[in-house]
């Protein structure tokens, strides 16, 4: 039987075992963090996750997706709030088709647990890798709660450790890998929407809600619990930056005068703007993912920025690919290989997506021409299914490779533009006209 040393026991790295597990690996899993299943979440840091078709399919095939979508809460669109307090919604696909806000910490815990059922998995917690050694593949460890030193040998080394991860980093001293990391200039930071007094939803719960507002904006993604996480990103600096809000009273002009509406649904506002961090978003690129005797998965070989909702759903596609090529390979150095190849565009791909879908959630999701647009785009989507797909119902609601979902989907937004602009959308039922138009 193979031994894997696993570092890193997040979302990724935890289905990841699983995966392996069913395949007859003994895998021994090393997290940083405390046992999630003992510990509270810190707060600001509990981000909610839309989870997507990518995602149930990978959770799907360890028999995970029923238990962990009976605690999500569909979105079937976006509901779009202006300055006066105005709302439009914008579904998101057709009839039926919703993503799904879930929690972080509930899916790792299930997760987790998952993996512990499993005689082949071992988890250690509290453990923090010091140093990595991808040719004869050991690992040194700091035992954070006794200040205990380990030195762990395996026959394989797998990075599940985000994105810093100390096992790239050992790749990155390496000749000939390639390597970039770029922050955006705005940050992150949570705030909350609690029930109302009657235990209700303060606002409609079958949606993510967006308040756009040029370069910045908030979003807002509901909970079992009847409250919404909501995340504003914002410039560090600049006119309007998280550098020129400082006090209480800089903090209550800045959110009644952008998001005058949220503020009364939010009676934990100044606590939760001092006391929760401001977070950084980075993208992450870097090839070859398989080095030696060491692999990456997950965010340590291809962090993105959240704006399109499929960083997890992403992350767990990795797995499914990874156990795709052991399958059809059975030799661990081919099938690493192939996996790295058949991924690295894909997650080029949606590393792109999600900073191009930035722009459009905070400046253009309110703009009247890309609302008649998008209208457009869903009666295409509506009438012809089998003859058009938007760019966002192929990467969401699809397990179309995102590569290709870039490329056909950029040409299909030309040819919408195209269609309103030449003045054709009445054309649209006739079905041929529509096959010609995007052949």
């Amino acid at each position: 039987m193979k031994r894997i040393t696993l570092v890193g026991g997040g979302l990724a790295g935890s289905l990841v075992a699983v995966y392996l597990a069913k395949r007859g690996y003994e895998v021994n899993i090393y997290e940083r963090r405390p046992d999630m299943r003992n510990v509270e979440i810190p707060a600001g840091r509990s981000i909610n996750l839309a989870l997507s078709n990518r995602g149930i399919h990978a959770l799907q095939k360890v028999g995970l997706d029923q238990l962990v979508l009976d605690k999500a809460i569909p979105m079937a669109g976006r509901m779009m709030h202006d300055t006066a307090g105005n709302l439009a919604y914008q579904p998101y696909g057709k009839e039926g088709q919703a993503i799904n806000s879930v929690s972080r910490a509930h899916l790792n815990v299930q997760l987790l647990q998952l993996a512990d059922e499993h005689e082949n998995v071992n988890q250690f917690f509290n453990m923090r890798c010091q140093e990595v050694d991808i040719e004869n593949s050991i690992c040194w460890f700091l035992d954070e709660k006794t200040g205990e030193k380990l030195e762990v040998k395996s026959d394989y080394i797998l990075g599940g450790d985000g994105a810093y991860s100390p096992v790239r980093l050992k790749m990155m001293k390496n000749d000939r890998f390639d390597y970039s990391q770029s922050y955006t200039k705005s940050g992150y930071k949570e705030l909350n929407i609690t029930p109302t007094a009657e235990g209700d939803f303060a606002m409609d719960p079958d949606s993510l809600h967006i308040w756009p507002r040029g370069n910045f904006m908030m979003i807002a993604l509901p909970n079992p619990d009847k409250s919404f996480t909501c995340t504003l990103f914002m410039p560090y600096e600049g006119d309007v930056g998280f550098d020129r809000i400082q006090t209480d009273e800089d903090i209550l002009e800045f959110m009644n005068t952008y998001f005058a509406d949220a503020v009364p649904l939010m009676p934990e506002l100044l606590e939760d703007f001092k006391n929760n961090p401001v977070g950084s978003l980075v993208t992450v690129r870097c090839y070859p993912w398989h080095m030696k005797k060491a692999t990456l998965i997950g965010d340590a070989c291809h962090a993105i920025v959240p704006f399109y909702g499929q960083g997890m759903n992403c992350a767990f596609e990795d797995c499914v690919e990874l156990d795709h090529c052991l399958e059809e390979f059975g030799d661990w150095e081919t099938a690493m290989d192939a996996y790295q190849k058949r991924r690295k565009p894909n997650a080029d791909a949606i590393a792109d997506l999600a900073l191009q879908n930035f722009i459009e959630m905070r400046d253009l999701v309110g703009d009247e021409q890309f609302l008649h647009y998008k209208k457009v785009e869903h009666q295409l989507c509506e009438l012809h299914p089998d003859l058009f797909k938007s760019q966002y119902e192929m990467v969401t609601f699809s397990t179309i490779p995102y590569s290709e979902a870039l490329s056909v989907g950029a040409k299909n937004t030309k040819r919408v533009y195209d269609l309103i602009t030449e003045d054709k959308v009445d054309q649209i039922n006739d079905r041929n006209f529509v096959e010609a138009w995007f052949k």
